[in-house]
């Protein structure tokens, strides 16, 4: 089984740079993912706070609809295809939870490319 959002983060952290600071603490940052930076009083724990940052990075930009950056031929960005919604749609239920519709009433269904 290939989880593709593991694959991802796995990749990025493989390319993450860390540095020692003066107060010997730790700064570590994944220069192709703009923003994705942290700070931790070892190795070890920024690692981990770096891993926890990218994630929701990740999270926070393919919900906003940002550009993420391509690591290792993995994209996580959207493809959108555009059909007419069907007409018995109901926006109240659970399933528009994993349906966006947009002012033109098209469906809009997201795809995650590898």
């Amino acid at each position: 089984m290939k989880f593709i959002l593991t694959d991802y983060i796995n990749f990025a952290l493989e390319s993450a740079e860390y540095d020692k600071l003066e107060d010997s603490s730790f700064c570590g940052r994944i220069p192709k993912c703009k923003g994705v930076i942290a700070f931790a009083s070892s190795l070890r724990e920024c690692e981990e706070e770096l891993h926890s940052t990218l994630e929701d990075w990740i999270f926070v930009g393919m919900r906003l609809g940002h550009h993420i950056p391509v690591i290792n031929g993995i994209s996580l960005n959207r493809s959108v295809c555009r059909e007419p919604a069907p007409l018995h749609v109901n926006v109240e239920s659970s399933f528009a939870s994993y349906v966006n519709l947009d002012l033109a009433g098209l469906l809009l269904v997201e795809n995650i490319i590898l």
